[in-house]
């Protein structure tokens, strides 16, 4: 078997790794970047740039023409998160983190989303560089499915000087991809100094709605009953952190920035128990005496085990004649472990002779990601320019452990390797501004470039017994192919995909008046996959007083497909009610995808529009702005497609092997509707200290406008067959909250400050495919603080809690009725927040 993962979790090599960067950090120096937020400003005036939203330079958050949330790196330390991901949840309110949990490899990748959007509708940039994609296609049930995303949590915050949040359309400044907006993460620039910092914590916490299991029994009509006592406590998912950041001097005229860190997260559980009968009864009845000594909390419901290592580096020269060599880069590793569904000892799919007591099969990654760029800007001519080119790669290894191939029975494996997918990039951007006197009141920035980009896309098949079923002599399954819980990827699955594509833009930027700022820019696209397009925007603000401004923008947009959603391909045997079928997610140009009505798809194309008002007096300012946004053809993966008529047609087609499809497919139109409000104040407290407070809103409501009628080759086969339902139309409309809001205050006094967050988070809906099964989980608030003691400018010391008072949504028993697996699953894994309670948590960090 070809080794690509780790089948154990060493934390022997994470020991090492921690000792080696404390020792090489020490000799290492780095200066401490602050900057102004909009959601949490320091005390003192400090100007902050943005650069996100427009290429004009000397761009301040009040002064631009569309809203943008710069959250500093003393902003991202004080919330006790531990990854980007988290950070930007607690404090920008149209950023959402959903739980993900029994959802394959999206447990160690979750997606977030902007505005309710898609994950792949956020762009995600590097310094003003457009990162690459994960190559983890999300196929699991949760919020983003169908979609890939930029895993934000590769980025290590050590890393981030800032990161700049700009929340509106911006495809005709950036490219493909930036429907609900762009996040643009600024890397640490110091060439002196140095930190580091070191985090422990855990969960501690009582499952609200989960009893804990006192004792199994017999009772008096044979069958299990249980004695179960209040809450069950927990403490478990101990994280280690280890951050390391340095800047050098190169010479006289420039820097190089280093970043490390490590990141050690175990597991959380927070199943319920397992009522069921796990072994069969004997020849008169009687249940099995292992039954009373079985471990009732069987499944693994929650975190999954992450091993997490990057490394960053920032670097800029100035060379002679006023030009200046800039390069960035990364590399980043993640190991992780997450449990599936369990296997009963009695289970079809098990083999008792390997696991006479069942088994928690378990989803292993390796996933290993790399970034590089490089450029030179300088001045020639009055012409500011700017010329780079940067690779990214994701590789996510899939494999198994604990687990079997059911049809090789006694013979089969117990670890596999299950293939990889393979997502590269390049980019070659140049672009150049200059300043022209037309007239009017002031210059126009113009600013013209040109983009190539090339994508490839692979899936590498794994060893055969992780995707082989073994047949009988009459050619039918024996029993369940491929590896239990997830199965490899077979040869016909293999794929190697690339596309191309150029770009040319230009962007103009002025003052009509003294009061009338302007911003208007075009992009045309050209793909060799699916043609062209072009996108336009036009953003204004209008000063009205010297405390009140207008702003607005209208913009069109598009996303195209991603190479995986146009090339990914997978078969497995699942079985129902102990009856075999092939399930595969084809291409739409597969034969079994065209005989069920897919087509080419069409690149997603979107009409943005936003309008508010920025108010600033003295210590206090307050930002509105409404939005709306216009997606047609959105890019969605089909229902399961299955049945006797389905299955006919497939034989027609040539596919004698397979029993149910499911393909991507441009079949929905949505709008989108909302308002952000944002209102900071600073309080002088005199003697008391000083008091930062800031109150953040997102009121968010998306609808699916049309679902497109059947094609004609479903339509056919009558009403009963939909190929996009009611399920996974309400995932878009109720699978994020309708509003969420951010209250948060900071108190300093002296070496002592205090940070407060209270967040609101809005009501979700897992809706099931049956209505009477719907879940609705209602608004909470969940609550965090920390208290930090600096006593000199080197050392700092914290002790905090996220969830403070340990709030859990409604248990699923509770909210939609007794079953097993609702008692087992004690918590909807659309759950925005959270899952796992209280975490407590502590920091040391020394800089000098």
């Amino acid at each position: 078997m070809k080794l690509r993962l780790r089948q154990t979790n060493s934390r022997n090599n994470s020991t090492f790794l921690i000792s080696a960067a404390v020792t090489a950090a020490l000799g290492i120096s780095h200066n401490a970047i602050a900057a102004e937020t909009e959601q949490t400003p320091k005390l003192q005036d400090v100007e902050v740039i943005s650069v996100t939203g427009t290429r004009r330079s000397l761009r301040t958050v009040a002064e631009s023409t569309v809203p943008v949330d710069v959250i500093t790196s003393e902003s991202m330390t004080s919330t006790g998160q531990l990854e980007i991901s988290q950070v930007l949840n607690a404090l920008v309110p149209s950023f959402n983190y959903p739980s993900a949990t029994l959802a394959d490899g999206t447990d160690h990748a979750r997606p977030a989303v902007l505005r309710g959007l898609a994950p792949d509708h956020t762009l995600v940039l590097i310094n003003g560089k457009r990162r690459h994609s994960g190559a983890l296609l999300n196929l699991g049930g949760t919020v983003g499915r169908g979609s890939t995303a930029v895993d934000l949590n590769m980025i290590p915050t050590s890393a981030i000087k800032r990161v700049e949040v700009l929340r509106d359309g911006a495809a005709a400044q950036y490219g493909s991809d930036a429907i609900a907006g762009v996040i643009n993460i600024v890397l640490k620039d110091a060439n002196q100094g140095g930190s580091v910092s070191l985090t422990y914590g855990e969960y501690d916490t009582q499952m609200a709605g989960s009893p804990q299991l006192l004792d199994t029994f017999i009772n008096d009509e044979g069958n299990l009953g249980f004695t179960k006592g209040d809450d069950r406590s927990i403490n478990d998912g101990g994280t280690r952190t280890l951050s390391a950041n340095s800047g050098y001097a190169l010479a006289d005229d420039g820097f190089v920035n280093v970043s490390l860190e490590i990141r050690n997260n175990e597991p959380t559980n927070r199943s319920g128990i397992d009522e069921r009968e796990q072994y069969a009864r004997d020849e008169n009845g009687q249940l099995d005496p292992r039954e009373l000594t079985f471990d009732r909390y069987n499944h693994r419901f929650g975190k999954a085990d992450i091993e997490d290592f990057a490394v960053f580096y920032n670097a800029g020269y100035e060379l002679e004649n006023n030009k200046r060599l800039y390069s960035f880069g990364s590399f980043s590793k993640r190991e992780g472990n997450s449990g599936g569904f369990y296997r009963r000892a009695k289970d079809s799919r098990n083999v008792s002779s390997i696991y006479p007591n069942g088994f928690l099969p378990q989803i292993v990654t390796d996933v290993e990601d790399q970034s590089f760029a490089i450029g030179l800007e300088g001045e020639t001519n009055q012409w500011t320019w700017d010329i780079s080119t940067n690779y990214g790669r994701n590789d996510f290894g899939f494999g198994v452990t604990n687990s079997l191939n059911t049809s090789l029975g006694s013979n089969s494996p117990t670890d596999f390797d299950n293939g990889a997918l393979i997502y590269e990039q390049w980019l070659l951007n140049a672009d150049a501004s200059n300043v022209f006197d037309l007239g009017l009141p002031d210059d126009v920035y113009v600013t013209i470039g040109a983009e190539y980009r090339r994508e490839n896309y692979k899936i590498e098949a794994g060893e055969e017994a992780s995707y082989i079923t073994k047949l009988d002599a009459d050619g039918n399954p024996v029993a369940a192919g491929g590896a239990q819980v997830l199965s490899g990827f077979s040869p016909d699955s293999a794929t190697n995909q690339s596309r191309n594509n150029i770009a040319l833009f230009a962007e103009f930027d002025t003052y009509l008046t003294d009061d009338w700022n302007l911003v208007l820019a075009g992009r045309f696209e050209d793909y060799s996959d699916f043609g062209s397009t072009f996108t336009s925007k036009l953003a204004t603000r209008y000063i009205i007083s010297d405390d009140f401004s207008l702003r607005g923008a209208i913009s069109t947009g598009f996303r195209a497909p991603s190479l995986a959603q146009t090339s990914y391909k997978s078969i497995s045997t699942v079985f129902e009610n102990g009856v075999p079928s092939e399930v595969g997610l084809f291409p739409v140009n597969e034969p079994a995808a065209v005989a069920l009505g897919a087509r080419q798809l069409e690149p997603e194309e979107s009409v943005n529009l936003t309008a508010g008002f920025i108010y600033t007096q003295g210590d206090f300012s307050l930002t509105f702005d409404a939005y709306r946004i216009d997606i047609d053809d959105r890019i969605v993966l089909s229902e399961n497609l299955r049945g006797d008529a389905v299955e006919a047609i497939l034989q027609q087609a040539g596919e004698f092997n397979t029993q149910s499809v499911r393909y991507f497919t441009n079949a929905i139109d949505s709008t989108t509707k909302g308002l952000d409000i944002v209102a900071t104040y600073r309080v002088d407290l005199a003697d008391f200290g000083g008091l930062n407070l800031s109150a953040a809103a997102n009121i968010n409501d998306t609808e699916v406008t049309h679902v497109k009628e059947n094609p004609a080759e479903l339509a056919a086969l009558g009403d009963s067959y939909q190929y996009f339902a009611r399920r996974e139309v309400s995932r878009f409309e109720q699978g994020t909250p309708d509003d969420k809001l951010n209250l948060s205050a900071t108190w300093i006094l002296n070496e002592w400050t205090t940070s407060l967050r209270v967040s609101r988070y809005g009501e979700v809906q897992d809706v099931s495919s049956n209505p009477t099964n719907d879940e609705v989980i209602a608004a909470k608030w969940i609550t965090d603080l920390e208290v930090a003691y600096q006593p000199n400018a080197s050392w700092k010391f914290a002790l905090g809690a996220n969830n403070l008072f340990d709030q859990y949504p409604q248990d699923t028993v509770s909210n939609i009725g007794f079953s097993n697996f609702n008692q087992i699953f004690t918590y909807s894994a659309f759950t925005p927040y959270s899952l796992d309670g209280r975490f407590v948590y502590g920091n040391i960090s020394y800089r000098f």
